[in-house]
């Protein structure tokens, strides 16, 4: 089996290096006599990484230990439901599902109508381009890191799962997000060829739905990311910042930028140049998250470092970023039309997209702090949360501004709905003076949940007043993400800043208070599988003569791991939530807790998943005109 799966990457790695060169060849002499030959061998290699891809599911279904990799990151007594999650645990199946998921991406474009309706050159620079990012994907699994590396004699058992990673959003985290990277390699390949082929092909009516597609599955997996880092890492936030984690948001940040500038060249006919470098920008930093896992320039949770991919993946990137950069500035384009001022919905779209960017450029500073405090310093730290809210909140509170405003702007330049326009932005005061009365006095939490607040009546006004809106689908899907957005805004806006949690020890039967709940310690159970070994403790919550419920966080030792693990437990709510962490016990049997009031954080994950669901429908039309 391990030859089969090995020997199948191989193979798929030597039919994409003939069909890549093929096409280099058509690509210099013209012509499409080459194009079915690109078209079957894309297929095969397909089927080969499928088949390779299935093999190591397989061996981690079966527990087969034979595989490195599978030892590496399962054991005997690992459930069925994580042992599937071993695929993706590890750097090497990280990188043959990423691999996987770009394959079947160009297969499923091979078949639409708008890869049948490109232009010849056209079509040859694209499987040029793909054939190249497939191979480079196939050379690191044939050469560095490769999945398929056999131990003999095979060993009786696994090392096992990192306990981290047992959470139900880990299971679906790390796939959701390699979707969107595979997804954003089609419309990245069509934009490059449709400009380098100069045959004035608009790539975009085609790249659009896989943008879209790419942005909805990319948005669900950080949010199941944030989700996992809040239920699993035990510190109460809603996002670990991991480096890892905040290299996955970058690409956010670009293809919603994208998505808005896009919106721009569809209507106004302007920004070509802008969103060809924007979509293989989003590409490369997909890239780049996967080069700061794997070179060990930072720490992380999720770091594989010392792997050899990582000097092959900074060639790879620089090439890249040099190629997208010669063809979106330094190659003839089609002509722009002229762009109205800044008050008018083109110069509010634009302005948002430099938000996001800015937003992106903060992140990847954030992130590359260690590295870049080196240069003047032999201690390095690395920049928590608290920087992010405080720099990325404002930022945020800014678009939210924006989209209160930006619906009732006409096209051209001036307001096209006054009243509309009047009760949405009148909305600011009013939820900021509503939110001062409730306790929530911090300026930027004022602004940002203010500003969420209004863009939300903005959007539903929006809806109410337009019956145009109304009956396109699209145009409900662009109500619901920013819906979503708002919702989002206001849940960060309050549940950062007003959080509150104590630190405590407490004996069986005593009792504190926190932001006005009373926790009271009943006492600590243990129990014992064939996995683990636990203790867990009972709080009960109170608030005034109410009983809210009672927590239960637990303090986990796994099999084959020394370490003690938080398991987290929650009373959810859409108000406040209770939180809880079991951060020790002594001898005496007391408890040594993190208990937290967390206030509308829930809003953040309703928000996203409305941004999500919504955005399905904003994959309607295609060739009809920007909302």
């Amino acid at each position: 089996m391990h030859a089969i799966a090995y020997w199948g990457l191989l193979l798929a790695l030597f039919i994409s290096l003939f069909a890549g060169c093929s096409a280099a060849w058509q690509g210099l002499r013209g012509g499409g006599r080459l194009t079915p030959l690109f078209e079957r061998g894309h297929f095969l290699a397909t089927a080969l990484v499928t088949v390779s891809s299935l093999l190591l599911l397989l061996a981690f279904v079966r527990h087969d230990f034979s595989l490195r990799y599978v030892q590496d990151y399962s054991d005997s007594t690992l459930e069925l439901f994580y042992a599937v999650t071993g695929f993706w645990a590890g750097q090497d199946g990280s990188l043959l599902f990423w691999a996987w998921m770009v394959s079947l991406m160009g297969l499923v474009f091979q078949v639409t109508p708008s890869y049948r309706a490109l232009p010849e050159r056209t079509r040859t620079l694209y499987w040029l381009l793909f054939f190249a990012v497939q191979g480079f994907f196939l050379l690191l699994l044939t050469n560095w890191s490769n999945p398929f590396i056999e131990i003999v004699p095979p060993p009786l058992d696994g090392r096992g799962l990192n306990p981290l990673l047992r959470n139900p959003g880990m299971i679906f985290h790390p796939p959701l997000l390699f979707l969107g990277y595979g997804g954003f390699a089609v419309p990245a390949c069509l934009a490059l060829a449709s400009r380098l082929g100069g045959e004035g092909h608009d790539w975009l009516p085609a790249g659009r739905r896989w943008i879209i597609f790419s942005w909805i599955f990319l948005t669900a997996g950080i949010v199941l990311g944030g989700w996992w880092a809040y239920m699993e890492l035990g510190w109460g936030g809603y996002w670990g910042w991991d480096p890892v984690e905040n290299a996955s948001l970058i690409p956010w940040f670009t293809s919603s930028a994208l998505i808005h500038t896009a919106i721009v060249e569809e209507r106004r006919k302007a920004l070509h140049s802008s969103n060809v470098f924007l979509i293989s920008l989003t590409l490369l930093i997909c890239f780049f998250a996967t080069y700061l896992v794997r070179s060990g320039v930072v720490d992380s949770l999720h770091a594989f470092s010392g792997t050899g991919v990582a000097m092959p993946l900074l060639v790879f990137m620089l090439a890249g970023l040099v190629l997208a950069l010669l063809a979106s500035y330094a190659l003839p384009g089609p002509e722009s039309r002229p762009l109205p001022g800044l008050f008018s919905r083109p110069g509010f779209l634009i302005v948002t997209a430099w938000l996001f960017l800015a937003l992106g450029l903060v992140v990847i500073l954030g992130t590359m702090w260690p590295v870049i405090s080196k240069l003047w310093s032999t201690s390095t730290v690395g920049l928590g949360a608290a920087f992010y809210n405080r720099v990325c909140l404002p930022l945020f509170a800014l678009v939210a501004l924006l989209l209160v405003l930006c619906p009732w702007l006409g096209w051209k330049e001036g307001i096209r709905d006054r009243a509309g326009a009047m009760v949405s932005v009148a909305m600011l005061p009013v939820a900021v003076a509503v939110m001062y009365l409730k306790g929530y006095s911090l300026p930027l939490a004022l602004l940002g949940g203010g500003a969420g607040v209004a863009a939300l009546v903005g959007v539903v006004l929006v809806l109410l007043r337009d019956g145009s809106m109304r009956r396109r689908v699209r145009g409900l899907g662009f109500v619901g993400v920013h819906l979503g957005l708002a919702l989002v805004v206001i849940g960060v806006a309050v549940s950062g800043p007003f959080s509150t949690s104590r630190n405590v020890v407490l004996s069986p039967g005593e009792s504190t208070v926190v932001n006005g709940y009373t926790f009271t310690f009943k006492g600590l159970s243990e129990h014992e599988s064939a996995s683990m070994g636990s203790i867990e403790a009972a709080v009960e919550v109170t608030h005034g003569n109410a009983a809210v419920g009672v927590v239960r966080p637990e303090r986990r030792v796994y099999r084959n791991f020394d370490q003690p693990f938080a398991e987290v437990s929650t009373i959810p709510s859409l108000g406040n939530e209770i939180y809880s962490v079991l951060l020790g016990v002594d001898k005496s049997d007391r408890a040594s807790l993190m208990l937290a009031v967390n206030p509308l954080v829930n809003w953040v994950w309703i928000g996203a998943t409305i941004m999500c669901l919504a955005g399905f429908l904003c994959l309607a039309g295609g060739k009809g005109r920007g909302e």
